[in-house]
This record gives C-alpha cells, structure tokens and sequence, in this order.
C-alpha cells in the first residue's frame, strides 16, 4: 500500500452500492482514516443547508462524492426531470459545501452515460460534449456532466484538487435487485432467479440482446480508490475507469443463468428500449495510475448473487 498520513473521509451514499464497497475496502486495507459516512436516511443531500451543516460539522479532509439518484432505462424515461434536478441539487450542495469548509481533496463519481450516444469506441475523455447524448438518460447524464465540470472548474478556480472519475457501469453486492433502479447485471440475477425458484422456462429481456456494455465488480473499484485518497492531487481532472471489454446483454443473462445455475431461454422484446448500443471506454489513464481490475465477470457474478442471497434471507 502507498504511503499516507491518517485523514478524516467523508463518503457520501455511504449506504449505497459503492458506498458500502469502500468501507469494506478501508477495512481491508488497514488504513488508520477516520471514515465517516453520510446515507440517505440520515441527510438529504438535495437541500444545500443540511448538506453545509453537516460537511462543517464533519471536517472532513477528503470527500468520495459517490451519493446519486440512479434508475434504470424505465426509471429513467419515466421521470427525466427529476433525475436532472436532484442530482443537480446533490452536486452543487455537496461540492459547494466542500469548498466552503476547506476540503482540499474530492473524488467525485461520474458516469459513463456522460458519453455521446453511437459515437467512436472505446471511449476518450475528450469525447464529453462531443455529440448528443443516448435520449433514454439525457436528464441524468447533464446533471452528471454539469457536476464533472463544476469540480473541474472549482479545482481551477481555487487550487483545489478536486477530480472526476468515471466509472463503468458497476455491480457487486448491494446493487439495487428487482427494482425500477436495477442496472443490468442485478436485473439478469434477479430474473435468472426468480425463473429458477418459479421453474419458468422463458426470460423475458428488453431490447434484442445485442446491446454491449462494460461492468466493473465494485469491489475492485473501490480498493483502488482506499489506495489512492491522499494522491489524488496526482490524478488529471477525469479518468475513465473500467475493465477495458464490454459483453452483449445477451451475454450477461447467460453469465447470471449460470450464476444461478440454471437453464432459460431468452425472449427478447426488440420492441422495448435497449439504450445506446455500445459504450466501451478507454480507461488507459487510470492504469497509469496503478488501476489493475482482477475480478471477471463469471467471479463477479457468483460473488454477486451470493450477496443477493444472503440480503434475501437476511
């Protein structure tokens, strides 16, 4: 583990997937910080006031920004505005806060959706803004954007370091299961298993499966970032943070049938939404910066729908 001084961190959504992730991260690790985090119930993120009062309470030395609104493609057709407006309120409230009480250090967690709809793969950092965005998650992926560069600008403006990295989609445990917030590993378990504990013989699938994305095991993002805070200041403004492969959707009900062990066939439905096609990103930058993701997606899988398991049962 790189050297470092003991330091206070505050992690907001602490009690989100990822949030969860990097206290057992820290845990693992050995790190002597003080790690204090900031879940839903315990404060609303979207109102400036509670947010200020809080972070000057805290003092935090570091902040990992990871507290967002986040659904999948029918959560967000459905409600586009106010996925905007409270992950807008939930960055500017949160980096605001940070700035006013001296945090020096940010990481704040952007999203590959932040990346222009059928555009070149894999893709670069420069790519942002460079063409419209996929119109399923237009709402979220401004406010995302707009928060990226706001940290960008404040690192700017106030010799801060404040940084941005972009993280493939994720899963792992604690992922939101059988939800309208599901992504599409934690949709695919909890499909593959409901069909194994009712026997049914057909998964139904949105979209024609052909659909590629890229998913990081939490886990390994989160030992990455445990063994970065304190070099932050290293980093450029944003990074892309992936495993460097994407897989069809169709590949992904496969990997989570064999998961659960068990055998379906598939019925896709090309008539539903599948989102943009492809969104493989190019994470060159951060392995410069020692990012080594181990966990492949059969491991993830397993290690993932155990975790769904036990949260059943629990």
């Amino acid at each position: 583990m790189r050297g470092y001084e003991a330091m206070k961190v505050l992690v907001t959504g602490a009690g989100g997937m990822l949030g969860r992730a990097l206290t057992g991260a820290w845990r693992e690790l050995g790190r002597d910080d003080e790690l204090i985090g900031i879940t839903r119930a315990a404060a609303d993120l979207r109102d400036a006031r509670v947010v200020s009062e809080a972070v000057e309470r805290i003092r935090p030395d570091v902040i990992v920004h990871t507290a967002a609104r986040v659904g999948g493609i029918g959560a967000n057709i459905a409600a586009p505005a106010q996925f905007l407006s409270d992950n807008l309120r939930i960055d500017t409230s949160v980096i605001g806060a940070a700035l006013h009480s001296g945090v020096e250090e940010f990481v704040y967690l952007g999203s590959s959706c932040m990346y222009p709809r059928d555009y070149r793969q894999p893709l670069v950092e420069t790519d942002i803004l460079q063409a419209p965005l996929e119109p399923t998650n237009e709402g979220y992926a401004i406010a995302k954007i707009a928060g990226a560069k706001l940290c960008a600008y404040t690192s700017r403006e106030h010799s801060v370091n404040y940084r941005v990295i972009i993280p493939s989609n994720l899963y792992g445990p604690y992922d939101h299961f059988g939800s309208m917030a599901s992504h599409l590993v934690a949709a695919a378990l909890h499909k593959a298993h409901l069909a194994r504990q009712s026997g049914d013989e057909t998964i139904d699938v949105w979209g024609d499966g052909t659909a590629r994305r890229e998913f990081t095991y939490v886990g390994d993002l989160a030992g990455w970032i445990a063994e970065n805070i304190g070099h932050v200041a290293e980093w450029p403004d944003m990074m892309n943070v992936g495993i460097g492969k994407d897989y069809s959707v169709r590949e992904f009900y496969e990997a989570a049938l064999r998961a659960v062990n068990y055998r379906a066939e598939l019925r896709f439905d090309p008539s539903k939404p599948a989102g943009m096609m492809q969104k493989l990103m190019d994470s060159s930058l951060a392995r410069q910066h020692g990012w080594d993701p181990r966990t492949d997606i059969d491991q993830g899988m397993a290690r993932t729908y155990t975790a769904y398991l036990e949260s059943a049962t629990a």
